[in-house]
């Protein structure tokens, strides 16, 4: 009973964290984009695509909490297997979608202010993003 317990728990915190990540992470640069519109509404679809780039992070704990759903019910992995993993892959994209957010938010920034960067900063927030996809891949291997 209680691994089963501890399972929905780890299901629900790779769900809740992706999440809480990727609404901190795209309100960080969407206030940014709010600012530089002020200055270059030209730019509104840039600073619109650098805005959104944290929310993938939510869908990978989406697609993490299916995986790992239907491998419990399966009987394929143990509520305490779903517990770490969940955590972890949680922990990962929560923190990535807010780092990822910051670095659009100074992209924003940079593009508001003329300067031409944000070919540069997509490349500068892939990175963050690398970190999350290798805890869905973590967690599709498991």
């Amino acid at each position: 009973m209680l691994e089963t317990v501890l399972g929905y728990l780890g299901l629900g915190l790779v769900l809740a964290l992706a999440g809480i990540g990727s609404s901190i992470g795209t309100s960080t640069a969407g206030n940014a984009a709010e600012g530089g519109l002020k200055k270059r509404p030209e730019a509104s679809g840039n600073f619109m695509v650098l805005s959104a780039l944290p929310a993938t992070q939510g869908i990978y704990g989406f697609v993490a909490f299916f995986m790992l759903l239907n491998k419990m019910r399966a009987g394929e992995l143990s509520g305490l297997i779903v517990f770490g993993v969940g955590l972890c892959v949680g922990l990962a994209c929560m923190i990535s979608a807010i780092r990822q957010g910051q670095v659009c938010a100074n992209g924003i920034v940079g593009v508001s202010q003329g300067h031409d960067v944000f070919t540069n900063t997509l490349i500068y927030a892939a990175l963050p993003e690398f970190y999350a996809i290798l805890g869905l891949v973590g967690a599709l291997m498991v």
